[in-house]
């Protein structure tokens, strides 16, 4: 009997899901997802993407079982999982959606297509962003995302119309250490997977939290509250993009026609959270335009700038949040707890590792990538380049973090929330400690050096010489004429033109990613 097998990825949900619906028109459908140990023995994955991927896929299950379906739970890699499949009952197609993954899924989707050519088996995929493949120009990516956006969302295949299958094999989850899992990272504080958590999530900050968005997302104060937090829930799809777009907009238009207190604030959110759904898109095109962005300078002509100066000191007191800096080590702690941080304080942390501390972007974003819940590789690795400076495209940006606590933790609670030892530290010397005088920290009962690290570096001076290290090359004819092929490739098209056609004053930062 011919069937399609509908492979769920980072797809993990039944509303908007083309693959299933078109599978379910076709004739019998197997709902497949393969735990594939090679993809979680890489180095930017930890147990929290385990659980929280193990709580998705419990959700997906109930979700399918209204639809008449059964998820097949396979372990091993994805070619053999199809083999063994093939060899047990044929199929004739595989239906799936597009992915923008590390270069570990790249390779294997490449695998797959071989699979699939060599037994004769049709592979369509759909694309799940905005995103396109083999995009030959940027020029009308934007019109082609808001095309994608405004299609309407899929309805999930009713019973009656979905010919289930299940075969009489199903592995059982295997214990992280099975899966070649090294890094034992699970925040207890962190977001749980699945849709219905993440449809929770949507609704109340559509109701009710956007009104903090501007103005709200900058603050770790403020941030936990005032952002989506829809992040996670998008990395593995149990949200789709086109929806949470969509039902913003629909938001949008109840609010236009509120007089509520809350309701022009409100308005004000979510114009600015639309704008971060378009950014969204546009970061992973670069990675799946430029796969090699995740391993390698976008702007080659950076190459060797700081890859022969690794100081594993400084990289191993910024994992433990040694630095010295509060505002640094307390962010790390939230990280420790949560799984996550906002937009801001990340762009800090790597902002603090690239430029005083000096360390290539690779080796620290692969650490943030176990530590962020929400990794997303084409967002993350565009925005590990930019703080570092290597795209060659952006102005160089340093977040001091002394200035950063002071603008947005003026009165230290955030600090001294994750820094429980500086609780008793004085407002005066909270952000820089390691001035007090010998008898303020014998009050405070902490001693530099001992309960208190010493910064690694002399900030203002080591920035400094960062700066002036990549300012000289960017400052070289080959490293600026570079830059033009990059723009065309990658740089987005969306330029804000006044009235008589002249470029509009820049947009709020806390508005736009720059890039």
């Amino acid at each position: 009997m011919a069937y399609t097998v509908v492979w769920f990825k980072r797809d993990l949900r039944v509303h908007d899901h083309a693959p299933l619906v078109d599978a379910a028109r076709q004739g019998p459908v197997l709902c497949l997802y393969v735990l594939e140990p090679s993809l979680w023995a890489q180095p930017d994955c930890a147990l929290q993407h385990y659980g929280f991927l193990r709580e998705s896929l419990r959700d997906l299950a109930l979700q399918l079982r209204t639809c008449g379906a059964t998820l097949q739970l396979a372990v091993g890699e994805v070619p053999e999982v199809l083999a063994r499949l093939h060899a047990l009952q044929p199929f004739a197609r595989l239906a799936s959606h597009e992915e923008t993954g590390n270069a570990h899924t790249y390779a294997r989707d490449l695998a797959v297509a071989r699979w699939c050519l060599q037994h004769g088996v049709g592979w369509q995929e759909w694309p799940q962003y905005g995103v396109v493949r083999r995009l030959p120009s940027r020029d009308r990516w934007h019109a082609r995302w808001q095309t994608f956006m405004q299609a309407p969302c899929l309805a999930p295949p009713p019973p009656a119309s979905l010919q289930a299958l299940a075969l009489p094999w199903r592995d059982a989850w295997p214990v992280p250490e099975a899966v070649g899992l090294l890094d034992p990272h699970d925040p207890p504080l962190r977001q749980r997977g699945g849709r219905t958590p993440g449809q929770a999530v949507l609704h109340e900050f559509l109701q009710q939290r956007s009104a903090g968005y501007r103005g709200g997302i900058s603050s770790p104060l403020t941030a936990p509250t005032a952002c989506s937090r829809l992040s996670p829930y998008l990395a593995l799809g149990c949200l789709g993009m086109r929806e949470v777009v969509q039902a913003t907009q629909e938001r949008q238009i109840q609010l236009n026609a509120d007089d509520e207190p809350l309701a022009p604030r409100q308005r004000q959110g979510l114009a600015a959270f639309m704008s971060r759904m378009h950014w969204h898109c546009h970061f992973i095109q670069k990675l799946e335009s430029e796969p090699e962005l995740e391993w390698r300078n976008l702007h080659r002509g950076y190459d060797g700038l700081r890859e022969d100066d690794w100081n594993p000191a400084h990289f191993e007191a910024l994992q433990a949040g040694r630095t010295g800096w509060p505002m640094v080590d307390a962010c790390v702690a939230m990280l420790r707890a949560t799984g996550w941080l906002n937009f801001r304080m990340r762009a800090m942390l790597v902002s603090v590792a690239a430029y005083p501390l000096w360390l290539h972007w690779r080796p620290v974003g692969l650490w943030l990538a176990r530590q962020f819940l929400d990794y997303e590789p084409g967002i993350h690795w565009s925005q590990m380049q930019m703080q570092a400076g290597t795209t060659g495209i952006n102005t160089t940006r340093v977040y001091n973090p002394i200035k950063q606590a002071q603008d947005h933790d003026p009165e230290g609670v955030f600090v001294r929330r994750w820094q429980p030892h500086l609780r008793h530290v004085p407002d005066a010397w909270l952000l820089e400690p390691w001035r007090m005088p010998a008898d303020v920290q014998a009050r405070c009962g902490v001693l530099l050096g001992r309960d208190l690290p010493e910064p690694l570096v002399d900030l203002a001076a080591a920035t400094r010489a960062a700066k002036a290290r990549v300012h000289a090359l960017r400052a070289k004819p080959a490293v600026r004429e570079a830059k033009a092929a990059i723009v065309e490739k990658h740089g987005s098209r969306l330029l804000r033109r006044g009235s008589k056609g002249h470029a509009a004053s820049a947009p709020d930062p806390q508005q736009s990613l720059e890039f």
